[in-house]
């Protein structure tokens, strides 16, 4: 019988793999492809609702990643890099639309299923204060919404958020503060104290 720990693959820096894609091994990319997919595609649920925009958004994304990535400095983390083409990608698809950006959350991803009947009740629950929650990031501005959805979505820090963004860190951490109190405010709206 196998040993477990000689069949696993070490995590392999996103770097490295770029390395290898830039030294020929073009294939290699699929790798980014994969790791990236589901991450850009919940990044994209914060601008565009419809899954057939997100996919062909996506492959745009990754056409672009792959045409320029000889542009990219290996001497800087990755993730910021292919989050910034997302980033431009669906900003030009909204300006080309001319639709207001509405802001939209797996929510599946922040509350999971309930895993018996049992729960069912919390489940109903949790979807009714996700759908709240929902219209309170609609009703504040995108600049703050995409900052939130960078921080608490996607999980990023600070300075990656201002490589994405292209805004100081001073100002990552300004936006996260009001896109807060402005969630917070548009909340207790939505629910008024007793």
């Amino acid at each position: 019988m196998e040993d477990l720990e000689s069949t696993t693959v070490p995590y392999e820096p996103d770097e490295q793999i770029v390395g290898r894609i830039l030294a020929g091994n073009s294939y290699d990319f699929r790798i980014i492809m994969e790791r990236y997919t589901p991450k850009l595609q919940r990044y994209a649920h914060t601008y565009i609702f419809t899954r057939e925009q997100r996919e062909d958004l996506l492959q745009d994304i990754f056409l672009k990643a792959y045409m320029h990535l000889r542009d990219y400095d290996p001497h800087r983390s990755f993730s910021p890099w292919i989050y910034r083409i997302a980033h431009n990608v669906f900003i030009n698809a909204i300006r080309s639309r001319s639709r207001t950006p509405v802001f939209s959350v797996d929510w599946d991803v922040v509350f999971p299923h309930p895993s018996s009947r049992e729960r069912t009740d919390t489940a109903i629950l949790h979807k009714e204060l996700a759908e709240q929650l929902e219209v309170c990031m609609d009703s504040i501005p995108q600049k703050y919404r995409e900052s939130l959805a960078l921080c608490y979505f996607e999980d990023m820090d600070y300075q990656s958020i201002s490589q994405i963004l292209r805004i100081p860190v001073s100002t990552v951490g300004v936006r996260l503060n009001r896109g807060r109190t402005l969630l917070r405010k548009a909340w207790e709206g939505m629910h008024p104290p007793v």
